[in-house]
């Protein structure tokens, strides 16, 4: 079951997201890599920028969580994740198709770190397209606010 997050439920959004980025590490550049991966600041900020969080329940638990962010003329999939123990289960997967229905007419971009090569692989089997680093670069200084270092070690992929 889908539902829609508020600022209410931040503890509960920042467990998901703060197990399953453990992913990360190692991967991504050492000065990228903080534990906790999201403060609880910075999800709120989050909130106070827009981002829309839904979270997919199993059996009365959180398991995961996937955000979208009106900006400008797209719409940006932000912090999208699930618990370590239930990865490859189809979790992100039905999160995603949920986002994608509802919104099936925008022009959809996710950004993730570069060396995330799983992450990339998830987004193209759902027909996201890999922008190359100089339009990844244009797109994350136009729609993102992040570092110059997040943006060096970051892609774009885009679903129209």
């Amino acid at each position: 079951m889908i539902n829609e997050y508020k600022k209410t439920d931040i503890s509960k959004i920042l467990d998901i997201i703060n197990d399953a980025s453990l992913r990360y590490k190692g991967v991504i550049p050492d000065d990228c890599w903080h534990e906790p991966y999201m403060s609880e600041q910075e999800l709120i900020d989050e909130f106070s920028d827009g981002v829309r969080m839904y979270g997919y329940h199993h059996n009365n638990t959180l398991i995961g969580v996937i955000g979208i962010q009106e900006v400008k003329d797209v719409i940006l999939i932000r912090h999208a994740y699930t618990l370590t123990s239930y990865q490859g289960r189809g979790t992100g997967s039905t999160l995603l198709k949920y986002l994608l229905k509802k919104n099936q007419n925008s022009r959809l971009l996710v950004g993730t770190w570069r060396n995330a090569t799983w992450a990339i692989r998830f987004y193209e089997k759902f027909n996201f397209i890999l922008h190359a680093k100089e339009q990844s670069t244009l797109l994350l200084k136009k729609y993102w606010k992040i570092t110059s270092k997040q943006i060096k070690n970051s892609v774009v992929l885009e679903r129209f």
